[in-house]
């Protein structure tokens, strides 16, 4: 989303699957993207929320975080989380959760986050990070 949003290496293909009708995002997910995009990309609060708003306009699905994906992005972490080898953050363990609870396929740029969902059975897209190089 971030990518999209931020003109990233990953845009067109981000842009693609917004088109497509079926992309979705958790709540806390939803968080991290205003909190990037407004704190380091230093944009306007108004500016995010017009776009996401458009987004959301759009068909884009944002998914209520419930128990069934806490409790299974805790236990994602607390299995998988390594500081050296897969440093995951909360938050990529909450967006694995609901892609594995809803049977969806992961979007990501992270290598970490790609590699543990690759472990647990995720479905994922392998977009570009800033640099243009894929997970």
């Amino acid at each position: 989303m971030i990518a999209a949003l931020a003109g990233e290496p990953a845009a067109s293909e981000v842009e693609a699957e917004l088109r497509k009708g079926s992309a979705g995002i958790t709540a806390v997910n939803l968080a991290e993207v205003i909190d990037q995009l407004i704190r380091p990309a230093r944009r306007s609060q108004q500016d995010v929320d017009t776009s996401l708003a458009s987004l959301v306009a759009g068909g884009l699905r944002v998914i209520p975080v419930d128990e069934s994906i806490g409790r299974l992005a805790g236990r994602l972490r607390a299995r998988h989380y390594d500081r050296r080898s897969a440093p995951i953050s909360l938050g990529d363990c909450v967006a694995l959760a609901a892609s594995s609870v809803l049977g969806a396929t992961l979007a990501t740029a992270d290598p970490p986050l790609a590699s543990v969902a690759k472990r647990t059975g995720v479905n994922v897209l392998r977009l570009p990070d800033s640099k243009g190089k894929r997970p």
